[in-house]
């Protein structure tokens, strides 16, 4: 089944897992959703202690799991290609740790957008061992963290 924009709107879940629509590119919805947390991360990130905002991403977390959870039944794919919230999460983790940068941003996007396509191990162990929308946002939490240390050394190297 291919979401549109009826189906979005259905749920309020549904709405949260398709990354309020960027899930309905044509092509490349991961991509959009990931592009989605650049402006929700300019629009919080410097108005939020970083306790809060880190706290904000666990409760997004949690949400995307449910979100991801009924979307991935009511769609009949457990990690549907149009569901971007774990894509979107993710990446407002790495943002957090990425300098402000312009360069240093776009280099964090497409390193983590690597690693969430190739999935190196562990990721696609996480991704086929974990089910349900857990599953489907965990994955993506452990190519965040992958693109947090080729930053890091990238970082040691440029500084």
């Amino acid at each position: 089944m291919r979401p549109d924009v009826r189906f979005l709107v259905r749920h309020p879940a549904h709405f949260i897992a398709l990354g309020a629509g960027a899930g309905l590119a044509p092509y490349a919805p991961g991509t959009f959703g990931t592009l989605l947390a650049f402006p929700i991360f300019w629009l919080a990130g410097p108005r939020l202690d970083p306790i809060l905002y880190m706290s904000c991403v666990v409760v997004l977390f949690v949400l995307g799991v449910w979100a991801c959870e009924l979307t991935g039944r009511a769609l009949g794919a457990a990690d549907h290609g149009a569901m971007v919230w774990d894509e979107t999460v993710a990446f407002l983790l790495v943002l957090f740790f990425t300098p402000v940068y312009g360069y240093w941003q776009a280099f964090a996007f497409v390193v983590f957008r690597v690693f969430d396509i190739a999935k190196p191990p562990p990721i696609r162990y996480y991704e086929r061992k974990v089910k349900g929308g857990l599953g489907v946002m965990v994955d993506d939490i452990a190519a965040a963290c992958y693109t947090l240390i080729v930053l890091a050394i990238a970082r040691a190297i440029v500084e």
